[in-house]
């Protein structure tokens, strides 16, 4: 069930859900939270997909903010709010709201979500892309327990994990440190099954890829060992290998979908390690809402600081330079024999020298 409301209110809004909710026979309220999204026109569509297929784990209502560039004066000037209301099969499992903002009322965007937010229900702020330095002091994340956001979508996601680790406040979390939670339980398993201290380490995959550097800050905050980040064509993450004394462990994923995990003594064995879409990303991250202090850690740790420790980033490949040989005549040895080819090698030639050093006594004794 679908209700478009053109230059609405927050009020008529309200007033559309209940009705909706009516209209399909579910007069109660079966929602965990309220999920806001904050996105562009460009990026909603795939941003409400992933959140319409997380909610049939978490059923919520989903506010999706799409703040339009007013392209006039005049335009800037009017404000104006459409809304889109999804109940029933057309919003999966919860409630969807879609709310295109125009004019002045782009800068108050706070002012619209509160009355839509859920009473007595956590609020999760996910930007999908364009998130604020700060998430915290936004005025939309300021409304949320939980703030997602994702580094890899930004044009600079090195330095933007710089940024967030500066004003890092409980509650954020990145959708790059999302992508990296099956390697960090398969390395932690494999620790498990061995007793041995581990010395390095390297990190491999992708570059401009925040989940390699997110990966490596984390093994090095937790086992004080110095990383090395490598470079491969990817796709996202590839290889991470830990030397130790025992030897080394080895997770290597080259086709994104299926690692082998190598420990010395011990037969290599096949690991599924499947990248996944956001959805599935978007459904962890809603699992829990409180503070993710090991997320917080790997963060601060800071890249600078894996420079420092002497884990760089791998050189690049020389590039083959084209020699070309010329090949020269050798010149002729003094002592060579008469019968040595023109065409002998050096290396030919040696040992005919050195025969002929050898027949020397045998003349000198037929001369006698």
């Amino acid at each position: 069930m679908k209700t478009d409301l053109t230059d609405t209110t927050s009020s008529k809004i309200n007033k559309a859900l209940v009705l909706g909710r009516r209209a399909i026979g579910a007069p109660a309220v079966g929602m965990v939270l309220t999920l806001v999204i904050v996105t562009d026109e460009e990026n909603a569509y795939d941003a409400l997909k992933a959140a319409n297929e997380a909610s049939r784990e978490h059923p919520s209502r989903t506010l999706v903010v799409i703040k339009r560039v007013s392209r006039s004066p005049r335009d800037r000037a009017k404000a104006r709010l459409d809304a889109e209301v999804r109940l029933g099969a057309d919003a999966s499992a919860g409630e969807t709201v879609v709310l295109r903002l125009y004019g002045e009322v782009v800068d108050h965007a706070q002012s619209v979500v509160l009355p839509l937010l859920l009473p007595d229900a956590p609020v999760v702020v996910w930007w999908p892309v364009d998130a604020p330095t700060d998430p915290a002091k936004d005025p939309l994340g300021a409304l949320a327990q939980r703030r997602v956001t994702d580094t890899y979508a930004s044009e600079q996601p090195i330095e933007e994990l710089t940024a967030r680790a500066e004003t890092y406040t409980p509650g954020d979390t990145d959708l790059s440190w999302t992508r990296i939670t099956p390697w960090r339980s398969m390395l932690a398993a494999a620790l498990d099954q061995v007793v041995c201290r581990v010395s390095a380490a390297e990190v491999e995959g992708e570059e401009f890829n925040p989940s390699v550097e997110l990966l490596a800050m984390w093994v090095a905050d937790r086992l004080k060992v110095p990383v090395r980040r490598s470079k491969s064509a990817g796709p996202g993450l590839t290889s991470v290998r830990l030397e130790t004394d025992c030897g080394p462990i080895v997770l290597d994923r080259p086709d994104g979908s299926l690692a082998t995990l190598s420990i010395e003594g011990q037969p290599d064995r096949g690991v599924a390690l499947k990248r996944r879409d956001t959805a599935e990303l978007i459904a962890e991250e809603l699992r829990r809402l409180d503070p993710d202090d090991t997320y917080a850690a790997a963060l601060k740790f800071g890249v600078g600081r894996l420079d420092e420790r002497a884990a760089v980033t791998a050189p690049e490949p020389e590039e083959e330079v084209e020699v070309t040989v010329v090949e020269t005549a050798p010149e002729a040895a003094p002592d060579a024999s008469p019968d040595a080819s023109p065409d002998a090698s050096p290396a030919e030639e040696k040992p005919a020298a050195k025969s002929g050093a050898k027949k020397a006594p045998a003349r000198k004794a037929a001369a006698k």
